[in-house]
């Protein structure tokens, strides 16, 4: 039995248009294709070296997605074609990169069929105008890279061969299309009974009865009968400001290597339309993708080089890559900047004064004060026109941030960041722009992007002829800085949104793929170490600074914090390979860590002494187990200290632990028979912690119907909360051990559900004031989520989130429908609870998604849900069905959370402290001295300085950019002014205050020897990042 599927009506202007599309090529000779199959990427001199075939029109050319293959297309042409331009028409079901007889990239295709919404424009890029160079008499030969996949990583029709052809080109059908193609789209945009839309009808009814496209002045005829609509003189007082660009995702649907590919066969095709349309403005952001193109193309670089040079291609931001703006260290960004904006003002000269972020989940408060103390003037992006339930509404406005830093920011009225530059573009963007009222210019950023590929013709086409058309904007094609100068000139009519950038949706990003995160977080407190201990070893051992390891080191770091990779929203082959490069990164950060720490401990310390280092900038007091014997441990902030010869003996009599109790001097913790925390007392402050009635540390799991992106969500209905309507069940206990260890008592727990088995061992230290939680979990339970709870006793309206340099207050209530629609929250290293007189923080070290609603404190631990990506179809392909390969985060997880209770509201600088040390194990290294030991280094404060106020954190110390002398990070992470004095201790330092890119501000210090090494005093408002560069007083 088969089944009759309707045809669909076209009107007779679409019956037109495609008649005259069928007129502009006349194929006159097949291509003929031979390809040498491999499974990745090789280069063109190495071309022949795969797998032959001859595939033909119809057949798969490769057998799995994301094969690779070079292919020699070759035609002879018949007689008479001399003088007639000639295009090759190809469409392989993937993507190509054709290149000249060099190798060097100079066009990528696209096939019709690729996947991308067809509302934005269709994505296929068919058609490459040839060169004389590939035409031998009546011979044609070219070679071109070729990729099993589309343009979003999926297989159309098994990838089979579609079009492979030469073909003549008839110019002035093309222009006709081209006109009629605006008009159809003009059209559809006027409602059906408007006078315009009947004379239009009209016109194009005339055109229709009487065109003749094999008759050049029948085709001439219709081309000066529309003309008119062109040229009207009804115009909206609106200038769109335009630029082409491509946005790429740098992995995504594809692996990276992919994306480098992609990188080249976007670029070949911006600069061959470059060369095809003056008034072309091709714009491109992040520096990394440059870079590889220096790496892996550079031939092609070279001619992007000279187009950035020529104006013709506009470097868009400086972050190194488009990261995401939640979960990165606020010392991360600052590096995003500083690496991209060094590469693009080293390789053009040039560093772009605005921040391009089109398509990230959500942005964090600290941002303006981070963009505009590294030279942004301006942020863009349009991400929350994607909001769920409530319509952001500003589009042009002055964003402010935590610490009042405000910074102008334009979100694209048009909503995309793909614009088909069509004439329904120009009308949604006079209609839908919020501050029409207060600026006459907006952003319009058109061509085909996620994938890469970017503008062709089309795009460039339309915007020759839209908007001449009545009642639509004027565009001009020109670069951001020229935009954002004009339209910035109404500033003082734009309203300001202050506090953060929350995005209604992709909040299960904040916990999928849970082992990306935690790898994230630890790579960046390793490379804070090894900084700090490359510093050390410079200045107190001489060692040479590994300037080019770390350089290199954080670059990798920063591209897998890109919005699709940290986030979780990519392939599983990403995540496969961004995990296994982690650990070589964090291997080779812990191996310079130690060398320059034993190094450094050589110079302080006899042979054989232990050495303990405290990086943070605060003294930890802490015990550590070493050899199986305890230790109480005290050192300095930014110091050292040498380990006693003999460990404690004798501990605190208060500690004990059981089944069903923890105690030591300050908390005493109790467990029912199933194991559930049924009390937390603080015996300082005399009062119950948990919520009476309620279990602490809850696991709870929790049925997950979404995918790496959002919770069970019904777009249709603005419904988010799908989740929180789920049944809830919890593991049971299956084993509970207890023992007091010298200083500690612990209990182990080890509970099961379904197939997975969770193991906690939960700690109280002697003299602690937080009770640990070491989670390591097995999880196989495929689309679900595993989440702790702590009801506390606290009554507050507000909770307290980290966020990169910084925090934010944010509702407990659920009384308005915004609030209501933040179901989850991200914070960095903890959160907090407080009312006036009590408070309790939630510490982590890899845990970035939160939901602090009423009185409990909720933390998203594990989520499995479906990997994105396409089904594999290849004909060798053989698809994995095992649960692990379909869903993302099951199998082994490792995690610590700590529960700190406290008096009084949150003290930031505490907080702050007590989750650095969670993040931060102290270091401690033998000294391997000659027995000459330096009399002259303190051995108690090693770093040069002292900072007088712990509110002031040393986020980061690191050679200045110039070569000479050292920059310092400094944060104030309380929410109210301070004072400190700053004091060199070793030597005579000058101190300069810059930006985050090291650009003088002030000097701090005056010229007397004696102020230039104590007593600088610094003020810093709330929330302030400064940047100190300390260089050697001459």
């Amino acid at each position: 039995m088969s089944v009759t599927l309707p045809v669909p009506t076209l009107t007779p202007l679409e019956e037109l248009v495609l008649k005259v599309q069928a007129a502009i090529y006349t194929p006159v000779a097949a291509l003929g294709i031979t390809s040498w199959l491999t499974a990745e990427p090789v280069p063109f001199a190495a071309r022949e070296s795969g797998q032959k075939s001859a595939p033909s029109l119809g057949e798969p050319w490769g057998r799995r997605l994301f094969d690779c293959a070079w292919m020699k297309f070759t035609a002879t042409l018949p007689a008479g074609l001399e003088q007639q331009p000639l295009v090759a028409r190809i469409d392989i079901n993937g993507e190509l990169c054709v290149v000249d007889a060099s190798g060097v990239p100079v066009r990528g295709l696209t096939n019709v069929k690729s996947t991308f919404d067809e509302r934005l424009g269709g994505p296929a890029k068919t058609i490459w105008q040839l060169p004389p160079d590939v035409i031998d008499g009546d011979h044609v030969e070219f070679w071109a890279d070729c990729a099993f996949n589309d343009l979003f990583g999926f297989l159309k029709d098994e990838g089979r061969i579609v079009l492979a052809e030469i073909a003549t080109c008839r110019e002035d059908v093309r222009q006709l299309y081209y006109d009629l193609e605006t008009l159809r789209d003009f059209q559809l945009d006027l409602p059906a009974g408007d006078e315009l839309h009947a004379r239009l009808q009209a016109d194009l009814d005339a055109v229709a009865a009487t065109l003749d496209c094999a008759d050049a002045a029948s085709v001439q005829a219709a081309r000066d009968a529309l003309r008119a609509w062109f040229h009207s003189s009804e115009k909206d007082r609106l200038q769109v400001h335009a630029i082409g660009h491509a946005h790429l995702d740098l992995a995504w649907l594809w692996p990276v290597r992919e994306t480098i590919r992609k990188g080249a066969r976007t670029f070949a095709s911006a600069l061959y339309n470059i060369e095809r349309y003056p008034e072309y403005i091709f714009g491109c952001s992040q520096p990394q993708l440059f870079a590889w193109m220096k790496e892996h193309y550079p031939e092609l670089y070279v001619k992007i080089k000279a187009a950035v040079l020529a104006g013709r291609i506009d470097l868009q931001g400086t972050f190194w890559v488009e990261p995401d703006c939640n979960m990165p260290s606020g010392e991360a960004f600052v590096r995003q900047v500083l690496i991209g904006a060094k590469f693009f003002r080293d390789e053009f000269g040039i560093v772009p004064n605005y921040c391009w972020e089109p398509d990230v989940f959500g942005y964090n408060g600290q941002l303006p004060q981070i963009l505009k103390k590294s030279g942004h003037d301006y942020f863009m992006t349009q991400k929350l026109s994607w909001n769920v339930v409530n319509r952001f509404g500003h589009q042009s406005f002055h964003w402010e941030g935590i610490d009042g830093t405000r910074i102008l920011t334009h979100m694209l009225p048009e909503e995309t960041y793909n614009s088909p530059a069509a004439a329904r573009s120009l009308r949604k963007i006079a209609t839908n722009y919020f501050e029409r009222d207060v600026s006459d210019h907006a952003l319009m950023v058109f061509g085909i992007g996620d994938g890469g590929g970017g503008p062709d013709a089309e795009h460039l086409e339309r915007l020759r002829r839209a908007p001449g058309l009545p009642g639509l904007p004027a565009v001009k094609i020109e670069s951001g800085d020229k935009f954002f100068k004009t339209w910035s000139q109404d500033a003082d009519k734009f309203p300001v949104w202050k506090g953060e950038l929350y995005l209604e949706r992709h909040q299960g990003t904040l916990t999928t793929q849970s082992l990306t995160k935690r790898n994230n977080r630890r790579a960046e407190v390793a490379l804070r170490e090894a900084e700090w201990a490359a510093y050390l070893a410079a200045t107190h051992a001489g060692m040479p600074y590994p300037a080019e390891a770390l350089d290199r080191l954080w670059k990798e770091v920063l591209l897998y914090q890109f919005h699709d990779v940290l986030p979780g929203s990519s392939i599983k082959r990403v995540y496969d390979e961004c995990n296994a490069r982690y650990a070589l990164i964090l291997d080779e950060l812990a191996s310079l860590t130690r060398t320059h720490y034993e190094a450094v401990a050589s110079r302080v310390a006899p042979t054989g002494a232990r050495v303990v280092f405290n990086s943070l900038s605060w003294p930890r007091n802490e015990w550590m187990k070493i050899d199986g014997c305890w230790h109480p441990l005290t050192v300095p902030a930014l110091g050292t200290a040498v380990l006693a010869d003999s460990p404690l003996s004798s501990f605190s009599s208060q500690m004990r632990a059981s089944a069903d109790l923890l105690e030591n001097e300050f908390l005493r913790a109790e467990f029912s028979s199933e194991g559930r925390m049924t009390s937390l007392f603080d015996k300082r402050a005399y009062r119950e912690v948990l919520a009476a009635g309620e279990f602490g540390n809850d696991l709870v799991i929790i049925p997950d119907t979404g995918d790496a992106w959002d919770f069970q969500t019904d777009h249709a209905n603005k419904d988010v909360w799908g989740y929180l309507r789920q049944p809830v069940s919890r593991p049971q206990l299956h084993e509970a051990h207890a023992l007091v260890d010298g200083p500690c008592a612990q209990l182990e727990q080890v509970w099961r559900i379904g197939n997975s088995e969770i193991r906690q061992t939960l700690r109280l230290l002697a003299g602690a004031d937080s009770i640990v939680f070491a989670t390591t979990v097995d999880w196989q339970e495929p689309a679900h989520m595993l989440r702790v709870r702590f009801p506390v006793a606290i009554k507050s309206d507000e909770a307290r989130f980290e966020i990169p340099f910084g925090s934010i207050r944010r509702s407990t209530l659920d009384d308005t429908v915004h609030r209501h629609a933040q179901i989850e929250v991200a914070a960095l290293q903890w959160v907090d609870l407080s009312q006036a007189d009590y408070g309790v923080a939630l510490l982590n070290d890899c845990k970035y998604g939160f939901r602090i609603k009423g009185h409990t404190i909720d933390m998203n631990l594990i989520r499995s849900v479906p990997h994105p990506g396409a089904a594999l179809i290849g004909k060798d392909d053989k698809a994995d069905t095992s649960a692990a390969a379909i869903y993302g985060d099951l199998g082994a997880h490792t995690f610590t959370y700590a529960l700190q209770p406290h008096a009084g509201p949150a003290d930031l600088a505490k907080l702050t402290a007590a989750a650095r040390a969670l993040n931060t194990p102290l270091a401690i290294v033998d000294s391997a001295s000659s027995g000459v030991v330096s009399p002259n280094l303190d051995t108690i404060n090693m770093a040069g300085f002292t900072i007088d106020s712990p509110a002031i954190e040393l986020a980061a110390i690191k050679p200045a950019d110039d070569g000479n002398g050292w920059a310092l990070r400094l944060i104030n992470v309380e929410d109210r002014a301070s004072t400190v004095t700053v004091s060199a201790t070793v030597a005579a330092v000058t101190w300069t205050e810059c930006d985050l890119t090291e650009r003088a501000l002030s000097p701090v210090s005056t010229d007397s020897a004696a102020s230039r090494s104590l007593n600088q005093v610094i003020h810093f408002n709330p929330f302030e990042i400064k940047t100190l560069r300390a260089d050697k007083a001459r």
